[in-house]
């Protein structure tokens, strides 16, 4: 497994990190410990979760907390998530951070992030300054944003965050021209989201409520040869493409397969695309790609 220096911390993340978000809901504690373990145990060290995943954080707390010091762990904050305060509310930033610390089973998180703050709440700087407060504190280390388009930006170009978590892959890359010439020149740490773009073109029909709906039409115009290939090729194109990028620090990939892991890490195996095949899919983007196909949360 590869693993790369988390802009200007002294962290050294593996390429594709565990995403918490399928998890949240599940009730099989041992199948968690069994797919998290299996996970370190094979190289991975970065854990990625929010306190709005469910039980997300107390089932990682419960399978490897007892491991902490084999992993980085991330978790995001700003809505309520069950506190009696209102989303993006000060003292829910403060009660929800503790509230993870305490689920998560550790007294610091590597990484706390706003998740998903709009540009308006973020404009208004006192959601920055609860965490800024948590960092000097030390029940955080680093402090990062997750979201997409102006807010991710605006966060970016604010020179208050370690950190940029926002959604990049084949078929959203609008954030490659836009923010992360301005996150990787200022050193940031960036975690690519929906980096394998919900694997949207594998379904032959398309269900329009579904989380990968807005893909699935983009890449029905974007017609990527890549997509025709195996279902492993394809998505090993896919996921090297968003690794490839300039600025990309991790993937975030999330999994209730205790296998999966090892599968997606062994995709990786021949490295980044060549410089051909990445201006290939970034090319076609240009040509194809239409004025609203904005970053999706």
């Amino acid at each position: 497994m590869e693993y790369r220096v988390f802009g200007k911390t002294d962290m050294k993340v593996s390429a594709l990190g565990f995403g918490g978000a399928e998890i949240g809901g599940s009730t099989d504690s041992g199948a968690v410990e069994q797919l998290l373990g299996s996970a370190l145990d094979a190289g991975l060290n970065l854990i990625d979760t929010a306190a709005c995943y469910g039980n997300s954080e107390e089932l990682i707390g419960q399978a490897v907390a007892h491991r902490r010091k084999d992993y980085y762990l991330f978790s995001k904050c700003g809505h309520a998530s069950g506190l009696a305060t209102q989303d993006w509310d000060p003292k829910t930033l403060v009660d929800s951070i503790d509230r993870s610390l305490k689920r998560l089973r550790t007294d610091y998180l590597d990484l706390i992030q706003l998740h998903s703050c709009s540009l308006d709440i973020l404009k208004q700087g006192d959601v920055i300054e609860v965490v800024q407060k948590a960092k000097e504190a030390g029940k955080v280390r680093y402090i990062g944003y997750s979201g997409d388009n102006e807010a991710a930006l605006y966060a970016v170009q604010s020179g208050a965050f370690d950190s940029l978590q926002t959604s990049i892959n084949v078929a959203d890359q609008s954030v490659l021209d836009k923010v992360l010439p301005e996150a990787k020149a200022r050193q940031m740490g960036v975690i690519a989201k929906r980096p394998i773009a919900n694997v949207a073109w594998q379904h032959q029909t398309i269900d329009e409520n579904a989380y990968y709906a807005p893909y699935w039409h983009r890449l029905q115009a974007l017609k990527y040869g890549f997509t025709n290939q195996s279902a492993a090729q394809s998505v090993a194109t896919a996921l090297r493409f968003t690794l490839s990028s300039p600025g990309v620090t991790t993937a975030i990939v999330g999994t209730t397969n205790p296998n999966r892991w090892q599968q997606n890490a062994s995709l990786l195996d021949e490295g980044n695309l060549s410089d051909a095949e990445y201006q290939t899919i970034r090319s076609r983007w240009h040509e194809i790609a239409q004025p609203d196909w904005v970053g999706q949360t």
